[in-house]
């Protein structure tokens, strides 16, 4: 069994995986000082509550985008599951050629996304992660990674605007039913929910048009993270949700590096 860890600013996306099989999934909040045995004790709680026998994993890869928590995460896989882990950088092998000026400054989850989605559609397409900030990381249909945008993240921009402003309330976000809110609770949720689904169509648009342009044929767009579920019905450009793309992309590269 396969144990995969996406570990991102603010959660942390775990799965364990039987083949190609996601057989359970966890989340829980990133703690950027967290040791490797508090980690230890979390993973092991997890897994004790949803019956996986820790004895059966065979094999682990990280992916994360906060860097003291690489080794923590290392440490806790040697200790408690007796299992040397990959840790998703430039050294691994990702079946995907990096087309941008620097590969080494491309975080680690931006990479794995795109290799689940191009692995999802066969041809070019764009991967939007709605994470602590939305990342577009677009392929070609010839498999090559060639880069992206980069927008705050609706968590961000929620803590934003309630932080600077005095009788704003923070809301859980959810359909506003309509553009023009009756209240301020129905205002904040139009704003938030259909400028988030116009930002994610207007950079799309211009993406799709630059790919065609320069590569031709069909772009797909697939959304993933926390908050795709809230604004991906509201976009006209996204073509699919999976919130487990990011731990498909990682069992994708461990089994390329078996």
């Amino acid at each position: 069994m396969l144990l995969a860890v996406d570990i991102g600013n603010t959660q942390t996306h775990i799965g364990c995986f039987e083949g190609e099989t996601l057989r359970e999934s966890w989340r829980l909040a990133t703690e950027a000082h967290a040791t490797s045995d508090e980690l230890g004790v979390k993973l092991l709680a997890f897994l004790g509550a949803t019956g996986v026998d820790p004895d059966s994993i065979d094999g682990t890869i990280i992916s994360t985008v906060v860097p003291q928590l690489g080794p923590a995460w290392e440490q806790m896989s040697e200790r408690y599951l007796a299992e040397r882990p990959l840790l998703v950088g430039t050294e691994l092998r990702s079946g995907m050629p990096i087309r941008i000026d620097n590969p080494k400054e491309l975080g680690s989850d931006r990479l794995v996304n795109a290799i689940a989605a191009y692995e999802l559609f066969g041809g070019g397409c764009v991967a939007v992660d709605f994470g602590t900030s939305i990342n577009f990381d677009a392929v070609s249909a010839d498999g090559e990674y060639l880069g992206g945008a980069i927008a705050p993240g609706l968590e961000v921009s929620m803590q934003a605007l309630v932080g600077r402003t005095a009788k704003l309330p923070r809301i859980d976000l959810a359909s506003p039913g309509r553009a023009i809110g009756r209240g301020t609770v129905e205002a904040i949720k139009s704003g938030f929910v259909y400028g988030f689904a116009g930002l994610i169509d207007g950079i799309a648009r211009r993406i799709e048009r630059e790919l065609t342009a320069e590569l031709g044929g069909e772009v797909r767009f697939v959304a993933t993270g926390g908050q795709a579920g809230v604004i991906a019905p509201y976009c006209e450009s996204i073509d699919t949700v999976d919130e487990l793309l990011t731990l498909t992309g990682l069992r994708l590269i461990w089994e390329r590096n078996r």
